[in-house]
C-alpha cells in the first residue's frame, strides 16, 4: 500500500514510517518541522529511509491546496494523521495555535482525503480527552464532555470532525487514543526525556506534585503495532466504519516509580526537587484495551522496565557526542 503519514518525521511518525518501509509499503510523509523541538532530532529519525519507497513533503497541514497539489496522482491508499501541536502545558499558553493546527489541520487533512478519494483515515488522538475521569480503566464508552486543557479539547474536536466526514462521505475512520507514548527519540518536552537530561547534567529531577499521579506508559513499538493493526482492519473493510480505540499499555506507573525506574536504568542516583502540580495535568491515565484486543488483536508486550532500559540506552548514546538539550 501507499500510506500518507502526517507528522511523519516526528517521534511516533518516524517509528511508524520505518515499520511501514520495512514491510515494503510506500510512504509519503508530511511534516512542517515545527520548531517546538530541534529539527535535527527529526531529521536523524528519517535520514536513512530508502528513496525509492519514501517521499518527504515539507508542508503545513493547514495548507490544503498545497497538499492537494503535491499529492495529486500519487495514489495514496490511506492517511495516518499524527501531525499536531503536542503538550498539555504549552497549549494553555498558546491555545489559538493549538486550535489552528490540531483542529484546522485535521479539517484540512479530512478534506484532502475526501478530495483525493482516500477512504481510510487513521487519526492519532489522545488519552487526554478523558480528563480526570472517575471510572478506571478508561473505556471508549465513557463520556468525555469535560477536557481540562486546550490540547485535550482540540483532540476531542478532531474525533468529532472525523465522524462528520465518516457520515457525509463514507470515510472509514479509526480514532486511536494514545496513552503516554515513550521510547527512543521521544520528544524532549516529555517527562522521561526531561528526567534523563536532568540526570545526565547532575540536576535535580523536577517532580510536580507528591509523585502519586500515575500514567499508562506505552512503549512506541507497541503503539506502532496498534496503528498497523488498525490500518489492516480499516483498509480491508467492505463497508465504512467509525471506531474510537484505546491504545495503551493497560497498566499504570506512579510518577515517583517512573523516576526511580529511569534513574536505575541509567545507573544514576536522583535528587528530587518537588514542585506544585501543574494546571491541566490529569491525576491518572489507565487504558481499557479490551476493544483493541477484540477488534485489532492488539496486545502490548513491553514491560515498563524493559522500555525504560531501551530508552536509557538510546538517550545515553545520543548525548554522548552532542550537547545535552536544556531542560
Amino acid at each position: 500500500m501507499h500510506i500518507l503519514v502526517t507528522g511523519g518525521a516526528g517521534f511516533i511518525g518516524s517509528h511508524l514510517c520505518r515499520r511501514l518501509l520495512n514491510d515494503d509499503h510506500r510512504v509519503t510523509a508530511v511534516d512542517n518541522f515545527d520548531p517546538f523541538y530541534p529539527r535535527a532530532i527529526k531529521e536523524e529519525g528519517i535520514e536513512d529511509f530508502p528513496a525509492h519507497l519514501f517521499t518527504l513533503i515539507e508542508a503545513d497541514i493547514c495548507h490544503t491546496d498545497t497538499l492537494l497539489q503535491a499529492l495529486h496522482g500519487r495514489g495514496v491508499d490511506a492517511i495516518v494523521h499524527l501531525a499536531a501541536k503536542a503538550g498539555v502545558r504549552p497549549s494553555i499558553e498558546a491555545p489559538m495555535a493549538y486550535e489552528r493546527t490540531n483542529v484546522g489541520g485535521t479539517q484540512s487533512m479530512l478534506e484532502v482525503a475526501q478530495e483525493l478519494g482516500i477512504d481510510t483515515f487513521i487519526y492519532g488522538s489522545s488519552s487526554s480527552v478523558y480528563g480526570n475521569n472517575d471510572a478506571v480503566p478508561f473505556s471508549e464508552d465513557d463520556p468525555v464532555p469535560h477536557p481540562i486543557s486546550p490540547y485535550a479539547a482540540t483532540k476531542r474536536s478532531g474525533e468529532l470532525l472525523a465522524h462528520t466526514f465518516h457520515h457525509l462521505y463514507d470515510l472509514t475512520v479509526h480514532c486511536l487514543r494514545f496513552f503516554t507514548v515513550y521510547g527512543p527519540r521521544q520528544r524532549p518536552d516529555l517527562a522521561i526525556h526531561k528526567f534523563a537530561r536532568q540526570l545526565l547534567t547532575d540536576q535535580p529531577i523536577t517532580m510536580y506534585g507528591d509523585g502519586t499521579s500515575s500514567r499508562d506508559y506505552t512503549y512506541v513499538t507497541d503503539i506502532v503495532d496498534g496503528i498497523l493493526r488498525s490500518l489492516r482492519r480499516a483498509t480491508s473493510r467492505d463497508a465504512p466504519e467509525y471506531e474510537i480505540i484505546n491504545l495503551g499499555g493497560s497498566e499504570t506507573t506512579k510518577l515517583k516509580e517512573l523516576i526511580t525506574g529511569i534513574a536505575e536504568a541509567m545507573d544514576i542516583s536522583p535528587e528530587i526537587k518537588r514542585l506544585p502540580e501543574q494546571p491541566g495535568d490529569v491525576e491518572r491515565t489507565y487504558a481499557d484495551i479490551s476493544k483493541a484486543r477484540s477488534l485489532l488483536g492488539y496486545e502490548p508486550d513491553t514491560p515498563i522496565q524493559d522500555g525504560l532500559q531501551s530508552f536509557a540506552d538510546w538517550v545515553t548514546a545520543y548525548y554522548a557526542d552532542r550537547p545535552v538539550l536544556d531542560v
